[in-house]
C-alpha cells in the first residue's frame, strides 16, 4: 500500500521540518510514503475564509486519483490510541491501494473535500498549529509501522 500525506503550504519552522524529514525517512523502511505540498494561495487577504477553503479544496481534489482512500486530519474525526491507529492502518493495507492523508489549510477543508473523503481522523481534542501537526502525525505513522511489525519503539 502506498501512503501519501498532502499538506497545504511548506513547513516554515526548520526544526519541525528536520523532525518531519527524520520520520519520513524512517517510514520509508516500512512502506512507500510520500509528501505532497500544495503551495499556499497567494493574495489571500482578498479572499473570504470560505473562498480560501474552496480554492485549496480544488487543489487537493486535483491531486487525488479516483481510487484513493482519502483520510482528513480533522478535529471532528475519530480519535484512536496509537495501537488502535496501527490496527486501523494494518486493515487498510489489506484493502486500499493508496492511502492519502490530508492536513488542510488554516481554515480547514471545503465541503467538496469533506464529501470526497472516506474518513476523518483526529489526533487530539486539543488544537495544534498546522505546522506542529505535521511532525506529530508523521511520528504517529512511524509509530504505527513499528507496532504493526512488533518492534520495541512503542511502549504500552
Amino acid at each position: 500500500m502506498k501512503t501519501e500525506l498532502i499538506l497545504i503550504g511548506k513547513t516554515t519552522d526548520k526544526h519541525l521540518q528536520a523532525g518531519i524529514d527524520d520520520y519520513i525517512g524512517r517510514i520509508g523502511h516500512y512502506l512507500p510514503f510520500s509528501v505532497t505540498v500544495i503551495p499556499e494561495l497567494k493574495n489571500t487577504k482578498s479572499l473570504s475564509e470560505e473562498q480560501q477553503k474552496e480554492r485549496e479544496g480544488e487543489l487537493i481534489l486535483k491531486s487525488l486519483q479516483p481510487s484513493d482512500h482519502l483520510v482528513l486530519l480533522d478535529e471532528h474525526g475519530a480519535e484512536r490510541t496509537s495501537v488502535e491507529f496501527a490496527q486501523w492502518m494494518e486493515r487498510r493495507q489489506q484493502t486500499v491501494r493508496r492511502l492519502v492523508f490530508c492536513i488542510g489549510g488554516p481554515y480547514g477543508f471545503s465541503k467538496a473535500v469533506y464529501q470526497r473523503a472516506n474518513e476523518q481522523v483526529s489526533l487530539s481534542r486539543m488544537t495544534f498549529s498546522h505546522q506542529m501537526v505535521r511532525l506529530v502525525f508523521t511520528e504517529q505513522i512511524y509509530r504505527a509501522c513499528t507496532i504493526i511489525k512488533g518492534e520495541p519503539y512503542h511502549h504500552e
